[in-house]
């Protein structure tokens, strides 16, 4: 049979998965401190849920799981399925929400990591299979959410061995108000925003060619064009003023929260090794998103790292009501391809010959772990400085060698000393 792992899924080898700890490790450490508390969701959620409206393009890649107990083919394939494999953590979290606020501190920092399932075509980076790590606070209203999110993940991906990210920063209310201001039609907006998304891509030529093609009038493309290229590169202090100048229809209170978010930033790069920027042409591809919207991106990866906004309506479809929130998701694998391997761990291997008793082995390893150190057991075979180098290319910082009625010893692996 054919070993290879399902298209679209991999085996990740223990050096591998060593790095992958470690980026978690450190994220997980960085996010406890803020108080933000791990949770856990099914694989499984209902397929109507899935299906709902909260995944935007997502929806499309559904791996949906057969109903058990059919006894005759229904009416259309739709009806096989009553379950899905989730596409992200982001809509079990708004059932989970639903399902447990009562017991649930207000307001809430959740923190999820965990795989999910996308029908992906499979090539280079995208995989059908993959892990997923976010952050969100649930039932905060106020520009603290965004701040304090921003601040939590900038450190627990420089924790992560990824410093000097960049952060840009936008509004969904932003992109409406630029809209209503050119008179672009409420129900046209969505392809607005989804046309604008492809700047970085197609440029601006691209962007008009499209939008015309939208039913976008030649005017309208030049205002949004001025009033996007007048608000690029502005500092924290002209912000208000020229977000007002550029788009005189945006509500105040969305400027206010705008300044009070990069002042925050700019605070915070005082501390650490941080860029920021007001980017008008974010749009972030959730149809979700209400408020603030931001990315993450970091010169060693051509798509952002890290990305996340507001969704203060996107809960209240399960519980009800609307409840504010904000999220934070983290492009873990995209963190881990900026690493070459994780910081070395002390790892001592008791090499032993075969007439050596397991009960004198175990002793050997157990006086080592005593002392907090991590410890295997190996016996010897084969030519000696063969298997020493194998040791070191499996990880293993030094070893010892324990013979029958002797321990020699421990010898650090790579030096002169252990050849």
């Amino acid at each position: 049979m054919d070993n290879s792992p399902a298209r679209g899924t991999r085996d990740l080898l223990p050096a591998t998965v060593a790095v992958r700890d470690h980026v978690l490790a450190r994220i997980t450490e960085v996010y406890h401190r803020y108080g933000y508390q791990r949770i856990e969701t099914p694989a499984l959620e209902d397929i109507a849920r899935l299906t709902g409206g909260q995944g935007g393009e997502n929806e499309k890649l559904i791996f949906k799981v057969l109903r058990r107990g059919l006894t005759e083919l229904p009416g259309s394939l739709d009806e096989l399925a009553d379950l899905g494999l989730r596409f992200d953590l982001t809509v079990p979290l708004t059932r989970f929400y639903g399902n447990n606020h009562a017991a649930l501190p207000v307001p809430f920092r959740s923190f999820q990591f965990g795989p999910v399932w996308r029908a992906e075509r499979p090539q280079k980076g995208r995989y059908r299979q993959f892990n997923q790590c976010d952050i969100d606070l649930i039932g905060e209203e106020s520009v603290l959410a965004e701040a304090e999110l921003i601040e939590a993940t900038t450190e627990a991906l420089a924790a992560a061995g990824v410093p000097g990210v960049t952060v840009r920063l936008s509004d969904r209310r932003f992109l409406s108000a630029l809209a209503d201001n050119a008179g672009i039609a409420t129900e046209a907006q969505g392809g607005f925003f989804i046309t604008l998304d492809k700047l970085d891509k197609v440029g601006w030529d691209g962007v008009r060619k499209e939008l015309v093609s939208r039913g976008v009038a030649e005017a309208q493309v030049d205002g949004v064009q001025q009033a996007i290229t007048a608000l690029q590169g502005l500092e924290e202090a002209k912000l208000a003023d020229q977000l007002t100048d550029a788009v005189p229809s945006l509500p105040e209170n969305v400027a206010a929260d705008l300044v009070a978010t990069t002042q925050a930033l700019a605070e915070l790069a005082k501390t650490r090794e941080l860029d920021w920027e007001f980017d008008p042409t974010l749009v972030r591809g959730m149809g979700y998103y209400t408020g603030q919207i931001f990315e993450l991106s970091h010169p060693g990866s051509s798509s952002s790292v890290a990305g996340g906004g507001r969704y203060d309506r996107l809960i209240g479809r399960s519980l009800g009501k609307d409840v504010p929130a904000c999220g934070f998701s983290i492009g873990f694998e995209r963190i881990v391809d900026l690493l070459d391997s994780a910081p070395r761990v002390d790892t001592v291997a008791v090499l032993h010959e075969a007439d050596v008793s397991p009960a004198e082995v175990l002793a050997v390893a157990r006086q080592l772990r005593a002392e907090g150190r991590q410890v295997t057991a190996i016996k010897r075979r084969g030519k000696f400085g063969a298997q020493l180098g194998r040791l070191e290319e499996w990880g293993y910082t030094s070893f010892v060698h324990v013979k029958a009625g002797e321990v020699a010893g421990e010898r650090v692996l790579g030096s002169r000393e252990s050849s």
